[in-house]
Parts: C-alpha cells; sequence; structure tokens
C-alpha cells in the first residue's frame, strides 16, 4: 500500500507566504455551464450538492471580486461534431457503454455542441456585462487555443483566481497552463468539483497545493484581502 505523505507544514506555509495584490488579480470562472451544473440535463453532471456549493461559492467569489476591483473572465467550453466524443479514449468509453461519473451516467456524445443547453453558462451564475467571455476552450487547458493569456497580459494580472469543473481536468489543466506561463494560480477549494469522484478531486487539490499553487477557502482569501490598503 502506498505511505501517504503529509506534507501540511509546508502547505500552510505556503498559505501564510501567498500575497494578493487585487489590481493584479483576476478571477477564471471555468465551464460553469448547465452541461456540468445542471443535473436535470448535464451530460458530465457534477453532484447535486457539489452543483449547489460550487455555485453559491463561485457567486461569493465574483461578489467580493466586484468589491475589491478584481477582473473577472468566464471561461467555457463547446465541441463541434469533429471534436464531440471523438477522442480515442472518448470513443472507446461510448463503445463499451461506460460512464465517466462514478454511480451515475454521462454522454460524451452530446456534451456541449454549440447552441445547446448543456453549453450554455449556468443561469445561476452571477455574470454581469462587465464580466469577460473567453467561449473559444475546446480542452481541458482553458490557456490552450484561446486569447485566455493575451488578455490577462495587457490587463497586467498575474495572480489567477481559480474556480469552476472539473477539479481533476480542466482545473488541473489550466493549472498547469497558467503555471507554465509564469503566472501565479490560486484555487479557491469553496468554488470547484469533480463529476469524476471526490477522490480525483481530493487528489486534483493535493497535487496542485503540493506543486503548482496554493489552495485557499474563501474565508482565507477574505482574511487576505482585507489586509489590502
Amino acid at each position: 500500500m502506498t505511505e501517504l505523505i503529509d506534507r501540511s507544514s509546508m502547505v500552510e506555509r505556503m498559505k501564510q507566504a501567498l500575497k494578493i495584490d487585487p489590481t493584479q488579480t483576476a478571477v477564471i470562472t471555468i465551464d460553469c455551464q448547465r452541461g456540468n451544473l445542471e443535473p436535470e440535463i448535464a451530460s458530465l453532471p457534477v453532484p447535486a450538492a457539489e452543483c449547489k456549493r460550487v455555485i453559491d461559492g463561485t457567486n461569493r467569489l465574483l461578489a467580493t471580486a466586484r468589491r475589491k476591483g478584481i477582473a473577472i473572465i468566464h471561461v467555457t467550453t463547446v465541441y463541434e461534431a469533429p471534436l464531440l466524443g471523438k477522442h480515442p479514449y472518448e470513443r472507446a468509453m461510448l463503445e463499451l457503454k461506460e460512464s465517466f461519473t462514478p454511480g451515475g451516467k454521462s454522454d460524451f456524445a452530446r456534451h456541449k455542441s454549440p447552441g445547446s443547453l448543456e453549453g450554455q453558462i449556468i443561469a445561476a451564475l452571477d455574470v454581469q456585462l462587465s464580466d469577460l467571455i473567453v467561449d473559444s476552450k475546446r480542452t481541458f487547458d482553458a490557456f490552450l487555443g484561446t486569447p485566455l493569456e493575451l488578455l490577462l497580459r495587457f490587463m497586467k494580472k498575474d495572480t489567477l483566481l481559480i474556480a469552476g469543473c472539473n477539479t481533476n481536468t480542466c482545473v488541473l489543466a489550466t493549472t498547469f497552463g497558467a503555471y507554465n506561463r509564469g503566472f501565479s494560480p490560486v484555487i479557491v477549494s469553496d468554488c470547484v468539483a469533480s463529476a469524476y469522484g471526490e477522490d480525483l478531486h481530493r487528489f486534483a487539490l493535493s497535487n496542485i497545493e503540493r506543486r503548482l499553487g496554493w489552495v485557499i477557502t474563501l474565508g482565507e482569501l477574505d482574511a487576505k484581502l482585507s489586509k489590502v490598503l
């Protein structure tokens, strides 16, 4: 059996060292769409209780960002017909009639096609006209093939408060993308969840905080921002 390594002391010291300057910070929400966060129609459903937690938490994050003058960018994904369920791994899952969601159903054959209900941003998310939208994401990484990096560079934002789903795919891949480009990724744990199981959600957060960036709660974020003049 693999030994679990305790790095909690290091993680806590790194949290203490984290400083957040609102003028250099942006919130990035990832795939807060009906195809993930509305279980009744979702093609890759996050558990219902987790959907509520993520939406409520993300709305709190957005409200905090607006009070502090922090930029907000919503990144969404759709898959055109040549991409929809066409990756070899996805094709194999479809052919075997396996589900990506443990104990539930998923359907990558209809997952967030352009113009579909699944592709819409969840109505409960507090999106405002002043927010920026990046709707060209087609892979797990929100930077790949999108103008996200260009926007952040021109806006002079180097710290990213990341929310959305799924923790172990798009959130993790975007965290790698941010790290590789020299940004400081900060995942807000109250605002992320996974359709793939609690174990992979926790793995992703642990992987991030031990090597790639920071994982903090909304309370910890509020405490850090309260110290900023």
